[in-house]
């Protein structure tokens, strides 16, 4: 998993969470579940998920009901981003990629999750979209459009299951030190061009996502729903 899933399973476990981590590489699934058990936290277990695949997703909520016997928040994280360039040179291939682990899979997560979230006291349910939704990032178009969609697919979900006591928000972070932003920031001439645009003058760190995930997850945000949180070090999104 990444370095932002990873950090908002350590977030929510440090708040007392029972967490169910995943990622289409099993190795990527036992490293954080071993140091996640190394920093004391006992609640946790893993699962291989291709969130493409409808029998993973199963798999995934399957055993989280198993061990935990109930589901009370979805975090849908999962991103890939093929191509780089004008948006008019993107492959059909390339665009199918994008909009199905990008908007299709978060739906579908959402939709399989709502048979057991609904029995919570107060379910959650957690889109990680880009600030790229708000603002396209330059040669990152089809990434950029399917994170838009990301903010309707918040919005049309909070007002459907309010009536559930179900909570739908999204978050959009700017530029975070990932192995998935690197190519943004890892020459010098990148880096400062970067800082320019960012009026806390530094780069975030996943840390400064899973604090806001966590706060959402929260009895604190039992009145907020539908609503994107830009998390960005102030580089301009909207008014």
């Amino acid at each position: 998993m990444g370095k932002i899933g990873f950090a908002i399973a350590k977030k929510l476990a440090s708040e007392g969470a029972s967490v169910v981590v995943s990622s289409r590489k099993e190795q990527n699934v036992e490293n954080a579940v071993n140091n996640l058990k190394k920093l004391g936290f006992e609640n946790v277990l893993g699962t291989v998920c291709h969130v493409s695949k409808k029998e993973d997703r199963s798999k995934l909520f399957n055993k989280a009901i198993e061990v935990f016997g109930h589901i009370d928040i979805l975090i849908s994280n999962a991103a890939v981003n093929p191509v780089f360039g004008l948006t008019e040179e993107c492959t059909d291939t390339a665009w199918d990629k994008i909009f199905e682990v990008n908007v299709k899979c978060p739906f579908m997560l959402t939709k399989e999750v709502l048979p057991y979230i609904r029995k919570s006291d107060r379910g959650t349910i957690i889109y990680i979209s880009s600030i790229a939704g708000l603002q396209p990032f330059s040669f990152l178009g089809p990434y950029s459009i399917s994170k838009t969609a990301l903010l309707g697919l918040t919005k049309v979900f909070a007002g459907e299951l309010a009536t559930n006591n179900i909570t739908v928000n999204c978050v959009a972070p700017g530029i975070i030190k990932t192995r998935f932003s690197k190519s943004l920031y890892e020459s010098e001439v990148a880096y400062e061009t970067i800082l320019s645009r960012i009026p806390l003058n530094r780069i975030g760190e996943p840390d400064d996502v899973s604090g806001v995930v966590a706060f959402l997850c929260s009895a604190d945000a039992r009145y907020i729903t539908g609503e994107t949180i830009v998390v960005s070090g102030g580089m301009q999104s909207r008014l």
